[in-house]
């Protein structure tokens, strides 16, 4: 029998992972028959292990990923959609997100792009990265939002605790002057520090014709296209073949 009073420490611990497996060790022969630091090993990998998976848990729920199953096992590198097999498993080793660099996803409506966003967003969850995913619409709605009430700074800094913002549909309609000025500030708070993957229906060199104020256009393609590696998605609509996102 475990003793009660050690087993109530280790939860005021909140050490849950050790008590689950020294109960197991209670309950197995082979176990009990180990030397102690082996023992004692083993009850700290399962706690590991457990915190490991209670994070990637609420890493994966905040991410709101619009494709959260999206894996980057899973990618269909049929020859039609034009894929660099070698490339896409180097950036899925996460190393651009530790030198805060970008990643740009551009191909036609129903290519997978969003798909693929989040299979990379999934892999960084996995890998312990804080995520956030947003349909760019939908923040610079937020942001308007926060413009009128007040609350602009604090969502901000929200921003800015985001390891890694997936922008989905990045100029699906022209940008505003005032948008694009507070992308910019979006922008400028991430450079060198954490990163951003964008997804885009436009090939990037006409990006700057879809944003209305040119000197701020100038300043965010300065800004995000020099430090990001770009995967291009030719071939037809994923969404008629297999149901999948944009």
């Amino acid at each position: 029998m475990l003793n009660h009073e050690t087993v109530s420490r280790l939860k005021e611990l909140r050490l849950f992972g050790m008590v689950s497996a020294l109960e197991s060790q209670r309950q197995q022969t082979e176990a009990q028959a180990l030397p102690f630091e082996d023992r004692l090993g083993l009850l700290i990998d399962t706690e590991i292990t457990l915190r490991e998976t209670k994070k990637c848990a609420r890493l994966l729920a905040r991410a709101k990923l619009k494709g959260p199953s999206a894996c980057i096992e899973n990618i269909d590198y049929d020859p039609k959609r034009g894929l660099d097999r070698p490339l896409l498993l180097t950036l899925a080793n996460c190393h651009w997100v530790e030198v805060g660099q970008n990643l740009i996803i551009t191909g036609a409506t129903g290519s997978g792009k969003s798909w693929l966003a989040c299979a990379y967003g999934n892999r960084l969850c996995r890998s312990g990265v804080s995520v956030r995913y947003f349909r760019v619409s939908r923040l610079l709605e937020q942001i308007t939002i926060a413009q009128g009430d007040g609350s602009l700074p604090r969502l901000r800094a929200q921003l800015s605790k985001v390891s890694v913002l997936i922008l989905d549909d990045w100029l699906l309609s022209p940008i505003s002057a005032a948008s694009a000025r507070e992308f910019l500030e979006l922008i400028d708070d991430r450079i060198g520090k954490s990163s951003i993957i964008l997804t885009s229906q436009y090939p990037v060199d006409s990006w700057h014709d879809r944003i209305k104020e040119p000197t701020v256009a100038d300043a965010i393609l300065d800004r995000i296209i020099h430090v990001s590696h770009r995967i291009v998605i030719t071939g037809g609509s994923m969404r008629k073949r297999k149901g999948l996102g944009n």
